[in-house]
């Protein structure tokens, strides 16, 4: 997430201080990241420094107000205009966390999956009940919050689906022998496709189809 960009194209409407910068930028995003009012001076002040913005002072009442610049608003055009993209792959903490655990001996893996996959479901239901509440009447009108909830759902969604394939893949490896038995109580030689996940997934997939 850039900061510093966001911060910038909030500033093409006008000069702005930290705090109206903070609530904008949580109102078009529905309020899913909440922005440290520190975190929005701190940067506010390198944009001062890099020339994308002026430091236009005080108004009085204690409001210190900031102007983009010309070669600030290149930039924002610049931003808008590029794809995103990392520069190498972005360390997932839950890849990570289950690549170690299927190769550390004593971890019940499929108990890890089972915990992760229950709060991950959690956290699409936070989410689709968010949605609903943002746009009560079906209609859209608030069209950037919406969209950041719903590439939130998408992630969960994503994430479930994952977890399903991470739990049939360690199903096959403790039944071709690659791996331990499962102490969870679920029996090595139970079908690959038999994943425990399956009334989770279908909440998944009903939560998603109601808010299509």
């Amino acid at each position: 997430m850039s900061v510093k960009h966001s911060l910038l194209a909030l500033l093409t409407r006008g000069p702005r201080y930290g705090y109206q910068l903070r609530t904008e930028f949580e109102e078009c995003t529905g309020t899913t990241w909440p922005l440290n009012i520190g975190q929005v001076y701190t940067t506010l002040d390198r944009l001062a420094r890099d020339g994308h913005v002026e430091d236009q002072g005080d108004d009085g009442q204690g409001h210190r107000f900031y102007a983009i610049t010309e070669a600030g608003r290149a930039e924002v055009a610049d931003w808008f205009a590029q794809p995103s993209h990392s520069a190498s792959p972005p360390r997932n903490e839950l890849a990570i966390k289950l690549a170690i655990a299927v190769t550390t001996p004593g971890v019940d893996v499929e108990q890890v999956i089972q915990a992760q996959r229950a709060s991950t479901l959690r956290a699409l239901q936070d989410y689709t009940r968010a949605k609903r509440a943002a746009d009560p009447s079906g209609a859209g009108t608030d069209l950037a919050g919406l969209l950041v909830l719903e590439s939130l759902i998408f992630a969960a969604e994503a994430e479930v689906r994952w977890l399903d394939h991470c739990e049939a893949a360690v199903l096959r490896a403790s039944r071709d022998g690659q791996r331990p038995a499962s102490t969870n109580g679920i029996a090595p030689d139970s079908p690959a496709g038999a994943s425990v996940s399956a009334p989770e997934a279908t909440v998944t997939t009903s939560l998603h189809a109601q808010d299509r």
